[in-house]
């Protein structure tokens, strides 16, 4: 299903402009559309076009109404990067049966800025080319929300432990090898909620994340599902956490722990053998290193392995993300078996959480992360959030230490949240 909008020709255009400041600077306070890490990426307003899909053909059909979008479409391009041109945001459900389904937004105005270059896109409907637009004056978010409240999502505390007991026992009868279970924490402000100081404060606090606002979804992933950059493709496997002390010297140890863990090695070894797996069909050569590195972030360390890849036919980086989602990382091993005791004992829809988001251009190419260490807010209502994280549950695992796991990622958003 496509909204009107997506059904008329695109006509784009692309300029170079100086360095008009911080990206997140720029959003508007409404309808911001960000895909940010380290200062560099996309930022968008405005809506040119829409295309909303629905169930197990989300993918596709989202892949599909984009490329004769394109095929229609005029385009005016004098920088010539992978992320100039036409730019479409897009967020997708993690579960077929997502009420969420996947949307793609193309902004009628964007910002974006790579390696020194900063250029500006300018989107309209209908064959005109539109005018180059001025670079907006910056005007600062709101001061934060009030006081912040929290409260059970669908599952107590308590009771999600018991989900993770009983997805244990699960594992230890063989009916799956690995399954990451979510849980969900609703927030609610005094104030509403003003979107660019949530998206401020995560990538000040974690620049190296990816920091993105599509849609009413908002968060700092850690984890690229996939990169497609004028044929390299890049998939970066995060699994097996250890949450940080704040301290150097013990978080040293704590990494080299992390690092001989036989729990988080054989969880992380499975969702780097669902990756490789998955790309293998769309490359020509893959390489997997052999071992992985410790990715240290402000709260926690994660175990990663960075998948590469050349590919080897005409695929979009929305086909691959499609191919790669979901991933042992989110979902578990064997992958529908996994699904099914996650339907069973997880006992909510996670909505947009833990499926793909990122962008794509009019090329293929593109990002798009897994949505993590991220919150929903509420369409109808901006002092509304809803959070959520999981953990990886394997044989080996704790119910009360992934109580703690699931704790120290919910942390990224409740402090953005927080009291300056």
């Amino acid at each position: 299903m496509t909204t009107a909008p997506a059904l008329l020709p695109l006509v784009a255009r692309t300029v170079p402009i100086p360095d008009p400041g911080r990206l997140l600077e720029l959003l508007p306070a409404r309808a911001a559309l960000a895909w940010v890490r380290r200062g560099e990426g996309l930022v968008g307003w405005g809506e040119a076009a829409r295309v909303s899909t629905a169930g197990p053909d989300r993918f596709a059909d989202a892949q599909r109404a984009w490329s004769q979008m394109m095929a229609h479409s005029v385009v005016r391009d004098e920088v010539r990067l992978p992320g100039t041109g036409p730019v479409a945001f897009g967020s997708f459900a993690f579960s077929p049966k997502s009420e969420a389904g996947g949307v793609l937004v193309v902004p009628e105005v964007l910002i974006g800025h790579k390696a020194g270059t900063w250029w500006l896109t300018t989107v309209g409907v209908g064959g005109v080319l539109p005018p180059i637009q001025q670079v907006p004056a910056v005007t600062p978010p709101t001061a934060d929300p009030g006081p912040v409240t929290f409260s059970d999502g669908v599952l107590s505390a308590p009771e999600w432990t018991c989900a993770v007991a009983e997805a244990i026992a699960r594992i230890g009868v063989g009916t799956v090898e690995k399954v990451v279970l979510a849980r969900d924490l609703l927030a609610r402000s005094s104030e509403p909620i003003d979107p660019r100081r949530l998206l401020t404060r995560l990538a000040e606090r974690y620049p190296g994340c990816w920091t993105f606002s599509v849609d009413g979804l908002l968060g700092a992933t850690p984890e690229l599902l996939v990169r497609l950059e004028r044929g390299l493709v890049t998939s970066r496997v995060l699994a097996g956490t250890i949450r940080r002390s704040q301290d150097d010297a013990h978080d040293l140890a704590l990494a080299a722990s992390l690092a001989r863990s036989s729990k988080d090695l054989e969880e992380h070894e499975y969702a780097v053998r669902s990756v490789a797996e998955a790309l293998a069909p769309y490359c020509a050569t893959t390489n997997v290193p052999e071992s992985p590195f410790v990715l240290h972030l402000a709260n926690v360390m994660h175990l990663a392995t960075d998948v590469t890849g050349v590919l080897a036919d005409g695929g979009t980086s929305l086909q691959l993300a499609a191919a790669l989602h979901p991933s042992a990382a989110v979902c578990g091993t064997p992958t529908q078996a996994a699904a099914d005791l996650i339907d069973e004992v997880e006992g909510m829809d996670r909505d947009r959480y833990a499926g793909p988001v990122g962008w794509l251009d009019a090329h293929g190419d593109g990002e798009w992360g897994i949505a993590l260490r991220c919150a929903r807010l509420d369409p109808d209502d901006s002092r509304s959030l809803r959070l959520f994280a999981g953990c990886g549950i394997v044989a080996g695992s704790d119910p009360e230490a992934e109580l703690a796991e699931s704790n120290a990622k919910l942390l990224p958003i409740r402090e953005a949240l927080g009291s300056d």
